[in-house]
């Protein structure tokens, strides 16, 4: 009877610390799904504020020109896209600087062709298997994935790299909540090859 008393007290007592300890874990879940949401709403408002949208969207023209395509956000320069031959001999010095895509998700100048990069969370074409600390790195050091290639001309690293690890952080929470769009961006083109453009 003694043994029978200790295991329903041991059994009582186990019930009351899956009861209380799982209204914990909810509310614990709660406040790290406020807390992201809060992330979200701030990195959200970072990438509207910094332009990302100017040359990471896709656009379509309106009657006030072009404005980014609300259904391929930030889903960086079209795969399908052709360009045209780049007359190379229009920049330098004393000429022209550059020349930009009708939709201002291509470059090109001294340092070739660039093509806006695809920022959704796509495992294969975007960010998706990326992490905030390589996110925050690439910002930092102008390196593709923090460590590859040089993030080239118009991308305004240098300046994005001056705010604080929070807000890339809050960018970046914000760049994953988007819907995945599969888009893989042209690699960029050196100059040597760029008056023959891309087709």
């Amino acid at each position: 009877m003694k043994n029978r008393s200790h295991v329903v007290g041991v059994i009582a007592v186990m019930v009351v610390m899956m009861v209380f300890g799982y209204g914990f874990n909810t509310k614990l879940a709660a406040q790290d799904k406020a807390a992201n949401q809060e992330q979200v709403k701030h990195g959200e408002y970072l990438v509207n504020l910094g332009g990302c949208n100017d040359c990471h969207s896709p656009k379509v023209m309106t009657k006030m020109g072009p404005v980014p395509d609300e259904t391929r956000l930030l889903s960086g320069h079209p795969a399908n896209e052709k360009l045209p031959k780049v007359d190379m001999s229009v920049m330098g010095p004393d000429k022209w600087g550059g020349l930009f895509s009708n939709d201002l998700t291509a470059w090109a100048g001294p340092w070739g062709v660039s093509f806006a990069a695809n920022l959704t969370p796509d495992k294969n074409t975007g960010l998706g298997l990326w992490t905030p600390e390589i996110f925050i790195k690439t910002m930092r050091t102008g390196k593709h994935m923090g460590a590859g290639r040089p993030i080239l001309p118009p991308m305004p690293w240098e300046s994005i790299g001056k705010v604080s690890d929070a807000d890339l952080r809050d960018i970046f929470s914000y760049l994953q909540s988007l819907k995945p769009i599969q888009n893989e961006v042209p690699a960029p083109i050196p100059p040597a090859n760029s008056k023959t453009g891309m087709n």
